[in-house]
């Protein structure tokens, strides 16, 4: 990579990150349907944590080692554009199968090969866009990919109750024992998933290698055992702010995980006191969380520039901790809700935290790392996300009965608790360096 990059404006930065709103369709699409495919299907409410279980422990594997073996490859079409292209591939055919699923492992196992194809994918898309871009556009980067998270996550919960009440599909209707709603909307999240990265090869190119940098890879150790001796190098090393991060991202993802498993079941009880799969009124509270789901990913699409605006006046650590907050408050509130109309409230607290996760974690990051180890670092931090994830699967159904009395309410609550926690863990970070010195502002991005 050159030492001076190229200043994008802000179309570019929108062209180089649409992929990323196809990723998160699909993402939106295991998180608001995921947990009801499987009940439909005949799972045991206390088993979902361990049939989610594709999600975290692919990212562990995958993510660290796709993050270090693409900061050494060296193709005519770059270093990260193989990986992301080819996980997007898999992703979308892993999308056309999932509705097909005639049994519980069936589609356990179809997930397990959608959350390795979005693995793939995904670190390297981050990694290219820090290679991409002069530190001072970070902010604005990652939080573009924040706003394209929003928005593919906003379409992917609307699209069942959008076939409904303006297309006219059935409520009830079905193909086999998946809703007809929720197989069309896999099917379009097969199309969005590879049509995005296919926009985002065309328009944006990788910032072609040095000599001196081509030079250096060739001479670098090669095979699967340097690999994995990068990756525990690069944690032995490991920057202290990265390390500070850890408390924040235990119980941050670790309440996200608990909120995607049992929404559902949460407002189905909090509203129609009923939890089964078969009735009328569970369908009710699976079709309420596509509209909410929705309108927090649309307040995350809306807000992610305004918070980069506002990390660069009043740093990404506290904004941050400011929007953990807000969502953590925001779940404890939605089990005593009846009114329907009202759960979007705490839904917008849900929306700019989930904007600031997808986004000013990566500021922070991108401010700590070395700058030829973005891709391994970026790998490594997904751990930060996904072993709180195993955690929550292995621990869950372990106190789901005992702890939380079998209450899908109890659960939401107790993440909102975390959330708080985790609020409370971000003022812990300390930076060995300004982070502020690499953030811009907006109005210099190029609108």
């Amino acid at each position: 990579m050159s030492l001076v990059k190229p200043h994008l404006n802000f179309s570019q930065i929108i062209n180089m990150n649409f992929g990323f709103f196809g990723l998160q369709y699909s993402f939106g699409l295991q998180q608001a349907n995921m947990s009801p495919i499987y009940s439909y299907l005949g799972a045991e409410e206390s088993s979902l944590p361990l049939l989610w279980l594709a999600g975290p422990m692919t990212g562990l594997i995958v993510q660290p080692i796709i993050g270090a073996v693409s900061d050494k490859t060296i193709t005519k079409w770059g270093r990260r554009t193989p990986y992301f292209l080819l996980g997007a591939i898999f992703c979308s055919l892993a999308l056309f199968a999932m509705p097909f699923s005639s049994s519980v492992w069936m589609a356990a196992s179809i997930l397990w090969i959608l959350d390795s194809a979005n693995n793939v994918t995904q670190e390297p898309y981050r990694a290219f866009v820090s290679d991409k871009l002069d530190p001072k556009q970070h902010s604005l980067g990652f939080l573009t990919q924040s706003a394209f998270t929003g928005l593919g996550q906003t379409l992917s919960y609307l699209t069942p109750f959008l076939l409904i009440n303006f297309l006219a599909f059935s409520e009830e209707g079905k193909i086999g024992r998946i809703p007809t709603t929720t197989f069309i909307a896999f099917m379009i999240g097969a199309v969005v998933s590879i049509g995005s990265i296919l926009w985002t090869l065309k328009t944006t190119k990788e910032i072609p290698l040095t000599e001196e940098e081509k030079q250096k890879i060739r001479q670098s150790p090669k095979g699967v055992g340097s690999t994995f001796a990068e990756i525990g190098e690069a944690i032995r090393d490991m920057p202290r702010t990265m390390k500070l991060m850890g408390p924040m991202m235990l119980f941050s993802w670790y309440a996200m995980f608990i909120y995607w498993q049992y929404i559902a079941k949460c407002l189905s009880k909090s509203l129609y006191n009923t939890v089964d799969a078969e009735s009328p009124l569970f369908r009710k509270a699976e079709l309420l969380v596509g509209p909410l789901g929705a309108f927090y990913n649309a307040i995350a699409f809306v807000s992610a520039f305004g918070l980069a605006w506002l990390a660069r006046k009043y740093s990404p650590k506290y904004l941050h901790s400011l929007c953990l907050l807000l969502a953590g408050i925001g779940l404890l509130s939605i089990p005593y809700i009846k009114n329907q109309n009202l759960l979007f409230i705490p839904m917008i607290g849900m929306g700019v935290s989930w904007a600031s996760m997808m986004g000013n974690p990566y500021i922070m990051l991108a401010s700590s790392i070395p700058k030829d180890r973005t891709g391994v670092y970026m790998g490594i931090f997904n751990m930060f996300i996904v072993i709180p994830m195993l955690i929550e699967t292995f621990t869950i159904p372990m106190y789901y009965t005992s702890w939380l009395g079998n209450d899908p309410i109890n659960a939401i609550l107790l993440a909102g608790v975390l959330l708080i926690l985790a609020s409370l863990s971000t003022l812990l970070i300390r930076f060995e360096r300004p982070v502020e010195n690499l953030v811009m502002p907006v109005v210099g991005a190029g609108h």
